[in-house]
């Protein structure tokens, strides 16, 4: 028997994804991290939600403004197909005598995590854009003559001007990613499950929960039989914090010792070195072998453990 209207809309209100996106929605322009989390929160009182880190940098294309910031449309893209008909010379003409500006978004996507369990693979992850809208570069311009559509909506070269705001960042929801469904299924590659087991078996797992120190990167793409699929790949809450250890840096015996403990200081947890190598180019995988070989010979400085783990590695080197 199929669905009604209302039984429809009762699935849509107890959709988790649902309700954070409306979260979102609710919150005013402005608001910042704190008032996110209070929200994201109250909305998920059966968790301890976190905020773990944000990425910035990237940004999407907007609208369009005229020279006093009114709003001509919201979508630069959509809008140029409609007025130009798909005739590039057409919308060119009809832009000859107006000053009209593209907007751009630009973006930062916040992680909050919560634990759900005692595993590093148990947790639920989070990802809200933070979008603000900005000038971005004048529409047309005398000595510029795009030949399509596409060049004009989203010119390789073309003079930027100083992004200018228009209104308040607001928060879109992204993502909710029930992270043990993501690793049991057929998407999660060998690789990240490995890295995920070796926390496991680690003394990292002394500390506090992996998703405290680590998010998952995840993308979405369609494979070649036109199939959604995901990708995910650990991303650590530190990158960009931690001192490089380059195949010159690496040291032997004591000072080696000093090396790996004093990384994991800086990181806030044990075995921190390991798993930045196998994530990050600034740390060198010669760090592992040349931490193998002394263990191998006369030195004793890590936990059973990761000595095990460390020898799984030496033997099937990988990395993410």
């Amino acid at each position: 028997m199929p669905e009604t209207s209302s039984a429809q809309t009762s699935a849509a209100v107890a959709d988790p994804s649902v309700r954070l996106a409306q979260v979102c929605r609710d919150l005013a322009a402005g608001a910042g991290m704190d008032a996110l989390l209070a929200a994201v929160q109250a909305e998920r009182p059966d968790l301890e939600i976190r905020h773990v880190m944000t990425r910035a940098g990237w940004h999407r294309l907007g609208g369009v403004v005229d020279l006093e910031g009114n709003r001509i449309a919201h979508n630069l893209g959509e809008w140029a197909e409609s007025e130009s008909g798909g005739d590039i010379d057409e919308l060119l003409f009809k832009l000859s005598d107006v000053r009209y500006f593209a907007t751009r978004l630009n973006g930062r996507t916040h992680y909050l995590v919560a634990p759900t369990g005692s595993q590093a693979r148990d947790f639920i992850q989070i990802e809200i854009e933070e979008l603000q809208e900005v000038i971005d570069r004048t529409l047309t311009d005398p000595d510029w003559f795009p030949e399509t559509l596409a060049e004009f909506v989203d010119p390789f070269e073309f003079p930027r001007l100083e992004p200018e705001p228009i209104g308040e960042p607001r928060f879109l929801f992204r993502r909710l990613t029930h992270i043990p469904d993501l690793i049991g299924s057929p998407d999660a590659g060998r690789k990240l499950v490995r890295f995920l087991d070796d926390w496991d078996r680690s003394s990292a797992t002394e500390s506090e929960a992996f998703c405290h120190h680590w998010v998952l990167a995840i993308r979405e793409y369609q494979d070649r039989d036109g199939e959604g699929r995901m990708s995910a790949k650990p991303v650590s809450a530190l990158t960009g914090r931690i001192p490089a250890l380059p195949d010159g840096a690496v040291a032997r015996g004591a000072k080696l010792a000093n090396q790996i403990h004093g990384f994991d200081r800086e990181a806030g947890y044990p075995f921190a070195w390991y798993f930045h190598m196998l994530t990050s180019r600034e740390v060198s995988h010669k760090l592992a072998e040349a931490v193998h070989a002394d263990l191998m010979g006369a030195y004793d400085y890590l936990p059973a453990r990761d000595l095990r783990v460390l020898r799984d590695w030496y033997r099937e080197p990988y990395g993410l």
